[in-house]
């Protein structure tokens, strides 16, 4: 190396790395808010990470929306154990957890004033609402002059990552998952060691739980969730491609619920399932769940207009309706889903396509009814995912094959052949053997009258 280049700072790859030290410097942000929405979580966090790497002092904030908190109860519990779990992790770092009560924007702009904070991070979402709230708090730091900094973390692949040639999102699932596979993930962020607040930042009290929580509701948080993960991966994983449609069996992660809250990380998940021998069948679950958010990104109306609008009149059939809701239509194995449903604020996922397909396709109702009815009562209840899926049942969304309609009763004999599904949920039948308790309309009338389960609303 010559004097000259000594004297002018090094090799090309070190002047540009001071370089990039002295721009950082110049960029130094003294206190950063961080948006918590549905990544409540400190491990593999971008925004919480992207804060603690560029700012002095880092507030964390969770807006708590009074409408969203009544609307599911099995929701709110469950978010309620999150945020308490999230607040304890924060803590053992040197922060804390700030909630607020009001608009996430609203709260935002209030606490910068209070702290002094010239950047807000929070991770980006896809949903209609979520949609909104961004635009709304870019609009708000705008006008505040704040620097807003939207990160992954809700999906393995950002959506909008991944673009057919031609497309501004993938419209079928394979063509989306050969493109999903071959991405480069990126690495996982380790959780900060520290989180240094501003001196007299007010933390703010989590409501009260509430009331109508399904009985076996799962418990929230971060650290649950990554015991269960831990388990499941090390064990019930290895027969997940073979037994996850076994109802009976219940081989499913039930990870679900901390994936909608991000209290796990669905890359670190993923690439913990990849690096397993029989992780090939899970990670394409998580790849239809990116599936559905590039999808609701391309299209915010998932939730309420059918993507594939088709020709068709629905029934307005209010007893059918109350009859599927109650888990009282007469069909075991649809009976089954939805009490399950109602007793753990979850489905195995078999039962939900079977059900959806029953009410859609057989009852001929509006697929939003029963959307909006998983949405009252699953801890995991996600707009892209939820109707993304009720749509795929109903033939309105992101079906190649949408005028297939699957059979019940080969439903239950194939997913459930001894019946022990069915059993677990409708204790009236628990009697019964198969093929009896798949269809007990076929008993002689007095055993029917005395096990006192309904008739099929339909045939």
């Amino acid at each position: 190396m010559s004097p000259r280049a000594r004297s002018s700072g090094g090799d090309p790859l070190r002047r540009a790395a001071l370089a990039a030290g002295r721009k950082r410097r110049e960029l130094a942000i003294k206190t950063a808010i961080v948006l918590f929405t549905r990544d409540l979580r400190v491990r593999d966090n971008p925004a919480l990470a992207a804060a603690c790497e560029q700012a002095d002092l880092v507030v964390p904030l969770f807006a708590v929306d009074a409408k969203l908190m009544s609307a599911a109860p099995n929701r709110a519990r469950f978010l309620l154990e999150s945020l308490a779990d999230l607040r304890d992790s924060l803590r053992a770092r040197g922060g804390d957890l700030t909630v607020r009560h009001g608009s996430a924007q609203a709260e935002v702009i209030r606490l910068a004033a209070q702290t002094g904070a010239q950047a807000v991070f929070v991770a980006g979402d896809v949903s209609r609402y979520a949609a909104r709230r961004q635009a709304a708090l870019a609009r708000e730091c705008a006008r505040h002059r704040l620097e807003l900094r939207i990160t992954p973390g809700v999906t393995v692949v950002p959506p909008g990552e991944l673009r057919p040639a031609g497309g501004d999102h993938y419209k079928v699932f394979t063509p989306y998952w050969h493109a999903w596979r071959q991405t480069r993930w990126r690495q996982p962020l380790p959780a900060p060691h520290a989180v240094r607040l501003p001196p007299g930042a007010r933390a703010g009290e989590l409501p009260a739980p509430g009331g109508g929580v399904s009985p076996s509701l799962q418990p929230g948080g971060e650290t649950a969730g990554w015991q269960r993960a831990r388990a499941w991966l090390d064990g019930p994983l290895s027969g997940y491609a073979d037994g996850h449609d076994d109802l009976a069996g219940d081989r499913t992660s039930r990870l679900s619920a901390y994936l909608r809250f991000g209290c796990l990380s669905p890359l670190d998940l993923a690439r913990q399932a990849r690096r397993r021998q029989e992780g090939a069948e899970f990670t394409r679950q998580l790849a239809w769940r990116d599936f559905f958010h590039q999808v609701t990104a391309a299209f915010p109306g998932m939730a309420t207009t059918d993507y594939r609008p088709r020709e068709r009149r629905w029934r307005q059939d209010q007893d059918a309706i109350d009859a599927w809701r109650a888990g009282r239509t007469g069909i075991p194995i649809v009976d089954a889903g939805l009490r399950q449903l109602a007793a753990e604020g979850h489905m195995h996922n078999r039962a939900r396509l079977i059900t959806a397909q029953f009410l859609t396709r057989i009852l001929q109702v509006d697929w939003r009814l029963g959307y909006r009815h998983f949405l009252s009562l699953l801890a995991d209840g996600d707009v892209a995912s939820n109707a993304g899926n009720w749509q795929w049942a109903a033939g309105a969304g992101n079906n190649p094959r949408p005028g297939r309609t699957m059979n019940m009763l080969r439903q239950a004999r194939r997913f459930d052949p001894s019946g022990d599904y069915v059993r677990r949920f409708l204790p009236e039948l628990a009697g019964l053997t198969a093929p009896d308790i798949h269809m007990p309309w076929r008993l002689p009338p007095a055993l029917r009258r005395q096990i006192r389960y309904p008739e099929p609303i339909t045939d």
